[in-house]
Order: structure tokens, then sequence, then C-alpha cells
């Protein structure tokens, strides 16, 4: 027979129901009520197998084989909470809270011990006779409900409430759920707590050493204050304004943060970019081609700081060489006054003999463009041939066999805008008509940081940043007007369409990390030439700077 107890109007009834041979006697426990309090008696006899634990005179392995059948017959929910208490108490496990909070800590502990440690003890101890497992729950029971009720329903209502208000700041945070340890902290603990804090210790610390509910709760309201500031990120030259709103961190990866669809209002039919997974088969060696490299390194001094102590070379670089086999690096914003090129040239990348740098005249150790190659090009220029344009060292043409490569630091309209008209009414048409005069001999490759999120899927935060440099009415009108709209084709666009993906992360809040970017970093490649693009790719993984290296490979 197993014995259930249930709580009704305040007081306690037994239950019976026949389940096996054993039989309870009724004598085993009494009622008697002082001053109003019911409380429970045993006979002197029972009273010791019953209120000293059971565990002296019975396997606990008896009331495991009981709740590994009602847990493989999904039936834990039959029995009271109570009953869940009492077996809970059996197993040194809490016994506050819900009863799905119970049921949750009987099968985590059922999970923990497995079924062979139950099968290995019944075989050990072959035909010998244990008590029943109600038995030993009765003496867990009793230990359990020792205290006064009216006290134990308070502690359960407290718990709940607890509970209740623990689950609730875990939605609002979208963050793990708390154990059921944290969660349901007993009544003698709490006290435990709060006497701590008077004897001046920890008073955000259990006797145990964890932390309280209450300090937890503290500690997710202000991860959420945090989440909830609103600021600005500065990208060179203190321009790009990025609006930051409250920002979920649900289903971030520390490690793969790209992964992380950050989207103020993503449609339906976008998915994250995930280079692991949609790129392309690699061609067949057997197949030429030719693979480019465009970079925003911010600072090609503080790029190049951590060195191979034996070969003196860039670690960053010589890595992402080894990792891309590249053939052409084009970087952008190194900030290098000329003569700083010479040194650097020679310990930036080893097996690439051909380097071409242009750096600006106007301010020194500003912007700065430079192309790394492995293949000597036909020939190279600098600048477009317009003395307005060409003094800060922007733009650097490669030519090749088949094509033109075009690598460009693309001027930002600045804070406050300042210089918007010269970048939508100089600049852009400038450089359009520059480009198509390339296209009048062989196809044109345009890449580099060209300042501007094409689209709403190229941005994060588009409502917040309509005012913005890089993401203004007219900087995308005059993107699409002078380039898109010329035959230039947004090679990674064109192959992923419904893609979001990111080349540029503020560093302030912790863009990168939430995966809060902008994608400013493009190959541009002429119609004519599309049919050869193999593949264009973005490598979000790459760290050193506030942008990330993009890739094109193309056959010739």
């Amino acid at each position: 027979m197993t014995t259930s107890v249930a709580l009704t109007g305040g007081g306690r009834q037994l239950r019976e129901r026949k389940e096996s041979s054993f039989s309870l006697s009724t004598q085993a426990v009494g009622r008697k009520k002082t001053k109003g309090v019911i409380q429970e008696t045993a006979s002197t006899d029972d009273e010791i197998v019953l209120r000293q634990g059971n565990e002296e005179s019975s396997t606990p392995h008896e009331f495991e084989a009981r709740l590994l059948e009602l847990d493989k017959s999904d039936n834990l929910g039959s029995l009271t909470v109570l009953e869940l208490r009492g077996y809970l108490k059996m197993m040194n496990k809490p016994t506050a809270g819900r009863k799905d909070e119970l049921i949750s800590t009987v099968k985590e502990w059922l999970a923990s011990r497995g079924s062979s440690t139950f099968n290995k003890t019944n075989q050990a101890q072959g035909t010998q006779e244990t008590p029943s497992d109600a038995e030993s729950l009765e003496g867990a029971l009793l230990r359990t409900d020792s205290k006064n009720p009216e006290a134990e329903a308070e502690e359960s209502r407290r718990s709940d409430r607890s509970a209740r208000k623990e689950h609730k700041t875990q939605k609002d945070l979208d963050i793990p759920k708390l154990g059921q340890q944290e969660v349901g902290k007993s009544a003698s603990a709490r006290r435990s707590t709060r006497k701590s804090s008077r004897n001046g210790e920890d008073v955000d610390r259990t006797p145990d050493g964890q932390p309280t509910p209450k300090a937890l709760t503290k500690e997710r309201r202000g991860k959420k204050r945090k989440l909830e500031q609103v600021g600005t990120d500065v990208q060179e030259e203190g321009s790009t304004q990025i609006t930051e709103d409250k920002v979920s961190d649900i289903g971030i990866d520390p490690k793969k943060p790209w992964l992380t669809l950050a989207h103020k209002k993503p449609s339906p039919d976008w998915v994250v970019y995930d280079p692991d997974k949609m790129r392309p088969p690699p061609l067949s060696s057997s197949v030429k081609c030719m693979k480019l490299l465009s970079w925003n390194v911010n600072g090609l001094r503080a790029l190049m700081k951590e060195k191979d102590k034996k070969l003196q070379e860039s670690l960053v670089f010589t890595q992402l060489a080894k990792e891309e086999d590249f053939d052409v690096l084009c970087l952008q914003e190194t900030k290098l006054q000329e003569k700083d090129v010479e040194q650097i040239s020679t310990s930036l990348v080893p097996d690439y003999s051909h380097s071409f740098w242009s750096c600006s005249n106007g301010k020194l150790g500003y912007a700065g463009t430079a192309i790394i190659s492995r293949v000597k090009p036909l020939s190279v220029s600098y600048g477009m041939g317009i003395s307005d344009h060409d003094n800060e060292g922007r733009l650097i043409t490669a030519e090749f066999d088949k094509f033109y490569l075009v690598n460009g630091y693309i001027p930002n309209s600045g804070d406050k805008l300042v210089k918007l008209g010269y970048r939508t009414e100089e600049w852009d048409p400038a450089l359009s008509r520059y480009l198509k005069e390339l296209e009048k001999t062989k196809p044109v490759i345009y890449t580099g940081d060209l300042n501007c999120a094409n689209d709403e899927i190229d941005i994060s935060n588009p409502d917040g940043n309509r005012k913005s440099a890089g993401f203004t009415t007219e900087e995308r009108e005059s993107f699409k007007d002078n380039f898109l709209n010329k035959g230039f084709v947004d090679t990674f666009r064109h192959q992923h369409p419904n893609v979001v993906a990111y080349t540029f992360w503020g560093y302030r809040f912790g863009s990168r990390g939430k995966n809060n970017g902008w994608r400013l970093d493009y190959f541009l490649a002429s119609e004519g030439l599309m049919n050869q693009v193999h593949d264009s790719y973005i490598r979000p993984d790459i760290m050193g700077s506030d942008h990330c290296p993009i890739g094109l490979i193309v056959k010739v």
C-alpha cells in the first residue's frame, strides 16, 4: 500500500491506495489538536521507523524503482505535491516550489542515477526482503511536515511568488532559466542569509556561498538597464551614428555572434549568413582563378603590433594568408605616412612581393589604401586624375590580364552630414565616370569600404539611422544611380539575395558581440564579368578591426 498526503481545508487527510501486500498500521500515525494546530504523532515503535528516517532500516532503491516506473509511464504527475516533497526529502533535494518544478527535480535526479544503479543493487540483494517505498515515504513526509503547517503553507506561497518573479524577470531579460536550487531556496536558508547580513557578512550570499534570489534579480535588472541604454556608435572620423535600442541576446553564441539574426525589421524570408554553410564548393585545381580579399584595417600599425617573435612578421596577416591563400589583398584606412611604408611592407605578408601604397598628403596619418599582390599587375595608377579627390590616398587601380581592380576608401559624409553634398554630388559621380571609362577597355572589379549600407537588409537598425552617415536617402540613391544602375553588380547580394550579413560593427555598446552591424564593404563587378564570379563571401570571424575582410573568387 502507498500512502499519499493531500492538503484540504488547512488539515491533512490520509488516503490509502492498495498497491501491494504491505499494510501500514492504522496506529502508526495519530493526530492531535493543540491550540488549534493539528500535529502528527506516532507510537513509540513506529516513531523510531518513521521519524528517524527509514534510511537505516530500508534501502533507498525501493522508492527509486517506483519513481522509475512512474517516470517511464509518464505518470509522475499522479503524485501529490506532498508525496513529491517526501521523495525529494529522501533524495536530499530541495522541497520548495510548484508541482511541475518538483517533478522536474525528480526527473533530473532519476536521470543522474540511471536505472543501472537500481538493477545492480537488486541483483546483489537477491531475494532479501526490504520495506516498501511507502514506509520510507511516510517517514520522509513526517520529517517534512514536522513544523507548523501554517508556516509550511506560507513558505510554499513565498516560494511560488519567488519562482513566478524569477520567471517573469527571466522572460523580460531573455536569459536562461535558473536551476531549481536557485529558484526555490528554503525559508531557513533565507533566514540564515538575513542573519549573516546582521553579522557583517556578505548579504547577497547564502551560507553555502550561493547568490540569493534577490541578488540574482538585482543583477539581471542591472543587465536589462544596460541593454536599454541608447547611444551612438562612431565609425571612422566620428561620423557614423548608430542608435542602439534594447537588444535581445537570445540565441547568441559568444564564439559566433555573426550567426545571430540581429535586425529591427527582419522580413520573414531573411536568414542569417553562415559562411561555413553558404559558400559553394571549392573550384577544381584545373580551373584558373584569382582570389581577392578586401579589408578596412582601421589603422595598420595597431593591427601589426602582434608579431611572430622569430620571423618578425605580422601574425594577423600571416595567418590570414595561410587560411585564405589569396592572390591579392586590398587594404583601406591604413593611416600610414609615406616614410613608414617601406618598413611595414617588408614585414606585412611573406611571399607577396608586389605592394602598392597610397597615403594622404593633406592630412598625415589619415585614410590611405594599399594593394598587396602575389601576381604582378600590368599597370598601377593612383587616384582618379582629379586633384580635388586625390590628396587623401583613397583610390588605387591595378590592371590584370582579365580585369581592372579598383580599391577605394570612400569619403564618409561626416558628423552632422557636413560632407554629404561632396560625397553625393562630387565624389560619386566622378568615380562613376572613372570606372565606366576603365570598363571601355576591360571589365572592372570595384572593392573597398564604400561607406554605404545600400538597403535595409544591410543594417541592423534601419529606422534609427535614417539621418546617419552611410544610410541617408541621398547616399543610398547616389549609390544606386552612380554604380548599381550603371551596370555594376553587388556580387554578395547577387549570390545571397535574402541573407543578413554585416562587415562593420561599432566599437561601443558591444555591437559586434550582439551582431548589430552594417554592410559597408563590397565587391562590385561589371555585368559582363558576373558569369566568371564563383564566390563572394564575408569573413566575420577575423578580428583586429571594426570591419572584417570580404572575399571574391573569380575565374580567369
